[in-house]
């Protein structure tokens, strides 16, 4: 395994790392609303999930890939409510790409946040 850290996302809150390489596959950890500093984007679904979706391309990027190399991404949101927002701002940031999703409503999120995402991303030629 090879550990993914890069300073241009948010440091790990917890005894995690920001993603993993096993073999040609990089797992993200869930990414919420932090902005690389560690302050908190409390803005709404649209301003947190453009800032969670930054966070995972960074991440994405330090480990040598892109937006579109994601096969799956599971979206967690405290409010179902918010999915045609977040879905939008989701399908700007992938475009014409469109990986394999599983959303889901939570009860609550880490810093009481609107939304975490992660993903599975294939690294290299696809």
């Amino acid at each position: 395994m090879k550990i993914v850290q890069t300073p241009q996302a948010p440091a790990a809150i917890g005894p995690y790392a920001q993603g993993v390489i096993v073999g040609n596959m990089l797992y993200t950890s869930g990414q919420i609303a932090l902005r690389p500093d560690g302050s908190l984007n409390d803005g709404d679904v649209v301003a947190q999930t453009q800032q969670v979706l930054a966070n995972l391309q960074a991440i994405i990027e330090a480990a040598g890939g892109n937006l579109h190399q994601v096969v799956k991404t599971t979206v967690f949101l405290k409010n179902l409510d918010d999915f045609v927002a977040m879905n939008q701002v989701y399908g700007e940031a992938f475009g014409t790409h469109t990986p394999a999703r599983s959303t889901v409503q939570v009860a609550k999120l880490p810093r009481d946040v609107l939304v975490e995402i992660e993903a599975i991303v294939a690294l290299g030629e696809i």
